[in-house]
């Protein structure tokens, strides 16, 4: 009985939130699976790509420079490397440009970066699923203020400032007999990278993009890990005492 409300609940929880990710799904494409990665030194890259082209106008204000220490880089590397306008190593990751600017400009304010990969989530993908197929689906599209378009967020508002990495896409869309788009995407420029380069380094960013949301998070699952090897070991040995206790009974 209780295994069934359980499931009741779960099932009326989803059900509760279908309109919201509905709302907030965009145009139904499908989402790449993130090859995320917890190695020190990829994510010490995607934090690298993330101070050169994400923190021009996008703020990580819940993170400081000196957390990324914990990814095994030293103070004097995080000076050298990643501080460019002054900032000093214990500064939160703010930026300069004014909101009322990056609304004129854009068209909105762009997001705050901390908890981006979190803020994606939805029942059928993970954050960083849809943030790798993001940074992945830009092409050329003239009729678009910045000259850009994103298949997974149709009509962006944000240019693809990985264009030089990646190179230039264009799309060749087609409407289907019920009236959904798809987006067939070529290569038409290519870039510094090589496309598997590209798809590398944007799994570097999405990973650290993943890793800044919640630095914890394998000391967390370690944690969790031993919790329940804990919570067995006492689960037996409770058996046993109350197998002891109630011997006389049964």
């Amino acid at each position: 009985m209780a295994q069934w409300l359980n499931w009741l609940k779960r099932w009326a929880i989803s059900l509760w939130m279908v309109p919201v990710l509905a709302w907030g799904a965009g145009p139904a494409v499908p989402i790449d699976k993130a090859p995320v990665t917890n190695d020190p030194v990829r994510l010490q890259h995607g934090a690298k790509l993330f101070v050169n082209y994400c923190l021009n106008c996008h703020a990580a204000s819940m993170m400081r420079y000196n957390k990324l220490m914990e990814l095994g880089l030293s103070e004097e590397q995080i000076k050298e490397n990643l501080l460019f306008t002054g900032e000093k190593v214990g500064d939160l990751m703010t930026i300069a440009m004014r909101p009322t600017d990056a609304k004129k400009w854009f068209g909105a304010t762009p997001p705050d970066l901390t908890l981006i990969a979190r803020q994606k989530e939805t029942l059928s993908y993970s954050g960083a699923d849809w943030l790798y197929t993001y940074l992945r689906t830009f092409y050329r599209d003239e009729s678009r203020p910045t000259g850009w378009n994103n298949v997974v967020f149709e009509n962006v508002g944000m240019p693809h400032v990985l264009w030089e990495l990646q190179g230039i896409q264009a799309a060749e869309i087609t409407t289907d007999n019920h009236g959904s788009k798809h987006v067939r995407l070529t290569l038409v420029q290519p870039g510094l990278m090589s496309p598997v380069e590209y798809d590398r380094a944007v799994a570097d960013l999405v990973s650290f993009l993943q890793w800044m949301g919640e630095p914890v998070a394998e000391k967390r699952k370690t944690i969790g890990i031993w919790v329940m090897l804990y919570l067995a070991v006492f689960f037996i040995l409770t058996y046993l005492l109350k197998k002891a206790y109630w011997k006389d009974v049964h």
